[in-house]
């Protein structure tokens, strides 16, 4: 990186958070109201709200972890969850925002107290707090750090090794808590029009420079990456276009195995597909998209600061077609990352495996897990470890003289299986290549002076923007939710006050918790979140759309739902490992609802719940947003034929 850019880069930085600063303090909106720091004074019109909703949803997170899961086995099928959250988006748009903003809630937990009580609220409010914090906080800091280490390796700044993953996580939570601080979420919002235009902007360019690049690499360099169930040869890839060479290296089936096993080209995977099997594609994967988008406190802070329902309608439809943009800037350059840079990825995977062969080698009483990858790139080792972990546990291997990587693989996951019963120690996973150095990869070997300081500035942004959004909403429920609750009849500015204070301790717990995060145990960034999530998303969606529908179900239904799914995901988790989350998810949304529905027949309200009604807000409804998410809806459908 030049020096110029280096210039180029803090300035942009600094002068949009400069910038986002005085908008959030400027104006009648923000004062030191309550509302004016948690919901920008509900002023916010359709296009903050839509490239706000975007900004605070696409961070690193995608661009390492989705890009990441795109470039190991599932391909295209990832960008499942980009264009199924478009057809979300118009759902939430005209079912969801009109009753959340007709109650004149500040936290989504609110609208649990109005329809089902106290005690449903707060419930609500500290799952979605713990977890926020814990999970997709904490991994926004872990995978923007996680750009910054690989592009800074070895830069030192003012004695800060920006190669740390520790430094790096704390540069960037210190950087969202500084405008949030001040601003509160008007901030936020000002901010997010500026990083999410930079945001597609600078992944167009990436696509861009990562397709010109695989274009002009050697076909001999480039065969050895393509799929198994692709026929291209080294004279058909020489003799194609950039796209033409993608499809070739990239086509075929999807197959059910370890990366390079299958096409990555499809959006249905195999049933058997231990991340998104088609059958997640009918339920499970609309369990979190209606729960994100519509339900999700830091999301939908953003809608309910709408300065009327017609405006917010308008921004939430905006979002979900920019949402079909994203797998072109996110999942393609991912698949194109191992196709132009897989011993890149092989290298950062054997940084992280020193430690754990080291621990193999001195006779460690453990048994080490490793993936299908590493078994294939390391056959010699794996078989070692193979013999080591069935001896550990008091298992035969019998692998032949010659064993596959895929029974290596097998022998070694029956022992790591036997582990806990026999109770030996399980070690870290070994892996065949770093998934979550995918993205920071392509801008390391791809960008050139005068567009590296841009680039990497929207993505910058984009962490810095989802996170701040994120630590908004943590201090909005807990002060709304859980301190406004206790001490009733708060001034307005001791509630911002509390606000301020409680972003601050949830910035540095996030940022304890992240570098943690890049552990192989955690089974990369993407699954993390999305796993974690399932212990309160189908619960939450199953209870408010019983509290959207079912007027007559009993108030004790909100908080019993909420617990039930949580205890029912961790003991499926445990109890059925094998089983894809997102068919966890599934299994969890439809128990909660059966045991609803049953309780709501055998004891209903003998009178229905009345909501109260915001008379502060426009609630006509947008006949141009409803056009326009026809229009969305049916783009979707067509782009999911493409990649079928």
């Amino acid at each position: 990186m030049s020096t110029l850019d280096i210039i180029l880069f803090t300035a942009a930085v600094v002068a949009v958070i400069a910038f986002g600063i005085w908008k959030g303090t400027s104006g009648t909106s923000q004062g030191s109201g309550a509302s004016g720091y948690f919901l920008a004074g509900r002023g916010l019109t359709w296009w903050l709200v839509g490239f706000s909703l975007i900004a605070a949803n696409i961070s690193t997170e995608q661009f390492v972890g989705m890009s990441g899961q795109a470039a190991d086995w599932l391909g295209m099928a990832i960008a499942s969850y980009e264009w199924m959250a478009a057809i979300t988006l118009v759902v939430v748009a005209f079912v969801f925002l009109p009753k959340l903003l007709r109650c004149g809630i500040y936290t989504v937990p609110e609208f649990l107290e109005h329809r089902f009580g106290p005690f449903s609220r707060t419930i609500m409010a500290v799952a979605t707090m713990v977890i926020l914090v814990g999970v997709p906080t904490a991994s926004v800091i872990y995978s923007g750090a996680k750009v910054i280490t690989v592009f800074f390796q070895g830069t030192t700044v003012l004695g800060l090794d920006l190669g740390n993953i520790t430094v790096a996580s704390w540069i960037i939570g210190l950087c969202a808590a500084v405008y949030v601080y001040v601003g509160g979420l008007k901030a936020c919002a000002w901010t997010d029009l500026i990083w999410g235009a930079a945001l597609i902007v600078g992944g167009g360019v990436v696509l861009y420079l990562a397709m010109k690049e695989l274009g002009q690499v050697p076909a001999i360099d480039l065969i050895g990456t393509k799929v198994a169930t692709s026929n291209a040869t080294v004279d058909q890839i020489s003799s194609a276009g950039a796209w033409e060479r993608f499809s070739l290296l990239n086509a075929g089936p999807a197959v059910e195995g370890a990366n390079g096993v299958g096409g990555k080209l499809h959006m249905v995977r195999p049933l058997s597909d231990s991340a998104i099997p088609w059958s997640a594609l009918i339920v499970g994967l609309w369990i979190p998209n209606f729960f994100y988008w519509g339900l999700n406190q830091y999301i939908m802070q953003r809608t309910l600061a709408s300065k009327s329902l017609a405006e917010g309608q308008l921004g939430i439809v905006f979002a979900a077609f920019l949402k079909l943009l994203i797998p072109f800037v996110v999942v393609i350059p991912g698949i194109l990352a191992f196709n132009l840079y897989s011993n890149d990825l092989r290298n950062e995977g054997a940084k992280k495996n020193e430690v754990v062969i080291a621990e193999f080698s001195s006779g460690a009483a453990k048994v080490f897990p490793f993936t299908q990858n590493f078994a294939a790139l390391n056959p010699e080792l794996c078989s070692k470890l193979v013999a080591h972990n069935s001896a550990q546990v008091g298992l035969t291997a019998e692998l032949g003289a010659a064993p596959t990587a895929e029974a290596l693989f097998k022998a070694n996951d029956a022992a790591v299986a036997a582990a806990p019963a026999k109770g030996v120690a399980v070690g870290q996973r070994l892996i065949g290549y770093d998934y979550d150095a995918v993205f920071p990869t392509l801008l390391r070997r791809l960008l050139k002076p005068g567009v590296t300081w841009f680039v990497l500035a929207a993505l910058f942004g984009a962490v810095v923007s989802s996170l701040a959004s994120m630590l908004n909403s943590a201090s909005t429920i807990f002060t709304m939710d859980i301190f406004a609750k206790l001490k009733k009849g708060t001034p307005d500015a001791t509630l911002v006050r509390v606000g301020r204070i409680s972003m601050l301790v949830f910035v540095g717990i996030a940022c304890g918790i992240a570098p943690f995060l890049g552990r192989p145990e955690f089974g990369g960034i993407f699954t993390f979140i999305q796993e974690f999530q399932g212990f309160i998303s189908p619960g939450v969606l199953a209870v408010f759309l019983f509290g959207f529908l079912v007027s007559k179900a009993p108030r004790y239904l909100g908080w019993l739902g909420i617990v039930i799914n949580a205890a029912l995901y961790g003991t499926l988790k445990v109890a059925l490992p094998s089983v894809a989350f997102l068919d966890r998810m599934a299994i969890c949304f439809g128990v909660v609802l059966a045991v609803l529905a049953v309780l709501t027949l055998i004891n209903p309200l003998k009178e229905p719940v009345k909501l109260p009604v915001n008379h502060e807000i426009a609630l006509e409804s947008s006949p141009a947003a409803k056009l326009f998410g026809w229009v969305v809806v049916a783009l979707t459908l067509v782009l999911y034929v493409i990649f079928w």
